[in-house]
């Protein structure tokens, strides 16, 4: 396969060795845990016995759309969760998060971000942008990780043992940052500390990025709230927007009156006709994180080849859909991009620019050609044009796509 696209390609005989070497390295490792998500998520829907009726959903006010019933019972299923909120109206991971928060902290009560500085976007609606949560009374406190990466575990029981300490909030994936995302046991190590510490306070996980990667998520071992994007893993390359909370009853209805209305809930809101769009690609879910571990691991081993830094390393355990590339300058992150879109199946002929995106400090380069706009489960890569330099390449819904763009950005980084 390797031989085949360098030389469609016109891939020079450098990059072709590093591939060459990347493809040994990485075409035969095994993804145990990928096995398991497939089994649980076959199994939620053997448990929930949807019909092809339900798929048909509703318009207006949403009352009693079978469609989005039935997506949220399998949500809650595959999560180990009392209940699920999986809405179109939820617009990003972004909104899913903000609006969990601005539900589960009072004004008076403390936030605690306990995995250092989140990203950018969510930074600014927590503390920066005018109308953030820290602007209506909510106290905030964010818990630098240490050297290692790990989560600070003393630091953050001192914390949460303080008298208006509500709830920590956990963001998984590295986001734009050079740190490791954080693996389910890392969670669980935390969400233990934290309840015998305090109770009371509320255990919020940031979880875009890594639903479906390890064989178990935050929900199965502790945390009372998960929130994310549909748009990445759980919408299998299909479902065409919005973004979900799943947890406990209680916590989800309070985020759902936030949402609406209080006294409404999750009573309403209709799924448009995109229930089928929905099932089906959460159905497919599992089967599209495979193949974008796998794309990502070969990706991982290229660079390595060729010099550059990565995180994870190829071969590494994963837990999440996002791989680190240290490029070290402004000019190689936009010749990385624009090799990159060159491989994108829309938009191929663009040349990415860097710009200024809302919620983030500095300009931002981004690669993408989905055919679900904005949807990172499919191939992307998005660069702050800051120090360390680093590129962050995303998703990747068929194995070989990702091997053609990594070997396109490749070329260019060498031309």
């Amino acid at each position: 396969m390797i031989d085949d696209l360098c030389a469609r390609f016109n891939i020079s005989p450098e990059v072709r060795d590093a591939a060459r070497a990347a493809h040994a390295r990485t075409a035969a490792l095994a993804y145990p845990a990928q096995a398991r998500v497939k089994a649980n998520v076959l199994r939620a829907f053997y448990d929930e016995g949807l019909n092809e009726s339900d798929l048909a959903g509703s318009t207006g006010y949403g009352y009693d759309d079978a469609a989005r019933a039935g997506y949220e019972a399998l949500i809650a299923r595959i999560f180990g969760a009392e209940r699920a909120l999986a809405r179109l109206s939820i617009v990003s991971g972004t909104h899913a998060i903000v609006t969990t928060l601005a539900a589960c902290v009072a004004p008076g009560e403390r936030l605690i971000a306990v995995a250092g500085r989140p990203y950018d976007t969510l930074r600014n609606a927590i503390c920066d942008a005018p109308e953030s949560l820290v602007s209506r009374g909510i106290g905030y406190e964010e818990i630098a990780l240490r050297a290692d990466g790990s989560l600070d575990i003393e630091a953050i029981v001192a914390a949460v043992r303080r008298s208006d300490a509500r709830a920590i909030f956990v963001q998984r994936s590295r986001g734009y940052a050079p740190r490791p995302s954080l693996d389910i046991a890392a969670c669980a190590a935390l969400f233990a500390a934290v309840k015998e510490a305090a109770p009371h306070v509320l255990m919020l996980v940031d979880n875009c990025y890594g639903e479906l990667v390890e064989s178990t998520e935050p929900t199965h071992v502790g945390a009372d709230l998960v929130m994310g994007s549909l748009i990445k893993n759980l919408g299998g390359s299909l479902a065409p927007a919005g973004g979900y909370v799943a947890g406990r009853a209680d916590l989800v209805e309070r985020v759902a009156a936030r949402l609406y209305a209080p006294g409404l809930g999750a009573a309403l809101g209709p799924s448009l006709g995109f229930g089928r769009a929905f099932v089906q690609g959460l159905f497919l879910a599992p089967l599209v994180v495979e193949q974008t571990l796998r794309g990502l691991d070969f990706a991982a081993a290229l660079f390595d080849e060729l010099g550059f830094g990565v995180d994870p390393l190829p071969g590494a355990v994963r837990t999440d859909i996002v791989q680190a590339i240290r490029l070290g300058s402004t000019d190689r992150l936009q010749r990385f991009a624009a090799g990159l879109q060159r491989a994108m199946p829309l938009n191929a002929r663009f040349r990415p620019e860097p710009g200024a995106v809302p919620g983030y400090v500095d300009a931002v380069i981004m690669s993408s050609g989905s055919f679900v706009g904005g949807a990172t489960i499919e191939l992307s890569c998005d660069a702050p044009l800051r120090a360390p330099y680093e590129v962050y390449l995303q998703g990747g819904v068929i194995t070989e796509h990702t091997v053609v763009g990594a070997l396109f950005a490749a070329q260019a980084l060498r031309d």
